[in-house]
């Protein structure tokens, strides 16, 4: 499996291309090639054409949960798709794949920060599918749906409120999901913004594979200005989940990594990093 990171909050080292607060990773897996999360804007697009990367082939878009900062640039590649169909490219009709609540109504202290493309409006570029369930990709990449929420000190992560059946009620973001290859090393999983909780997620990742060796963690941690228990028990659980390496970006302060970095090997993400498993 190839992962390519097309959008994250920096870059690499004299690497030019744009950043901005979200994420985008392009991910290989044999023969299927899968967009994970959009970024905010374009620059997805405007990195991959950088990197040489043909986005109109791909086989699925898989989406991390509602946010703005993971699901603005799917206008971006309705445009793109659309105004290739209408050029004569060739051109695909890729798979949607998110959890059913990720394109509810979304808003913070009314603000909104929920995906600007409703469902039905994607039904024209895209074969939607939502899914609740894990859902496999490829015989060694999984989706898993929504994830179980079972460490107390990962809970209260409430952001905002979303729109369901007619009425806002507090968001705690049950659509937030992730990826998960595995990899002849153990699981790499590969993570949005884990409103549900890092440490929940690594678990049903294991639970779902059926594997408990874990080698790698790339993507947000959701640890902004944690609170002093919540850190020290996502550390204490790293340390007992010993991964290979980690790759904690987008949301994940400072401070966070510095924690993580003493039970673990975390390394740096930016905008043109490519990482690859067996």
């Amino acid at each position: 499996m190839k992962l390519t990171v097309l959008v994250d909050n920096n870059t690499m080292i004299d690497r030019y291309f744009y950043a901005e607060p979200g994420v985008a990773y392009l991910i290989e897996s044999g023969d299927k090639r899968y967009l994970f999360d959009t970024g905010y804007s374009d620059i997805f697009l405007q990195n991959a054409t950088k990197m040489g990367i043909n986005l109109l082939t791909l086989d699925g878009v898989i989406i991390s949960h509602g946010h703005n900062d993971h699901t603005w640039g799917l206008g971006a590649l309705v445009r793109l798709f659309n105004e290739a169909a209408y050029e004569g490219y060739e051109a695909g009709k890729p798979t949607l794949l998110a959890h059913p609540d990720a394109f509810l109504d979304k808003n913070v202290d009314g603000i909104n920060v929920g995906a600007m493309l409703t469902g039905d409006q994607l039904q024209k570029t895209f074969s939607v599918k939502f899914s609740k369930d894990p859902v496999w990709l490829t015989p060694q990449l999984v989706f898993l749906g929504e994830i179980d929420r079972i460490h107390s000190f990962e809970a209260g992560n409430a952001i905002g409120q979303v729109l369901r059946n007619g009425a806002w009620e507090v968001d705690t973001v049950l659509d937030d999901s992730a990826l998960v290859y595995v990899s002849e090393q153990g699981l790499v999983i590969i993570t949005g913004c884990s409103h549900a909780g890092i440490c929940n997620i690594i678990e049903y990742a294991k639970k779902v594979c059926k594997e408990n060796r874990v080698y790698d963690v790339i993507g947000g941690f959701h640890l902004l200005n944690p609170a002093p228990d919540k850190l020290s028990n996502t550390v204490a659980y790293f340390k007992k989940c010993q991964p290979c390496s980690i790759h904690a970006c987008h949301c994940t302060d400072l401070h966070s990594k510095i924690s993580l970095a003493q039970i673990a090997k975390v390394e740096e993400v930016g905008v043109g990093l490519v990482l690859e498993y067996q």
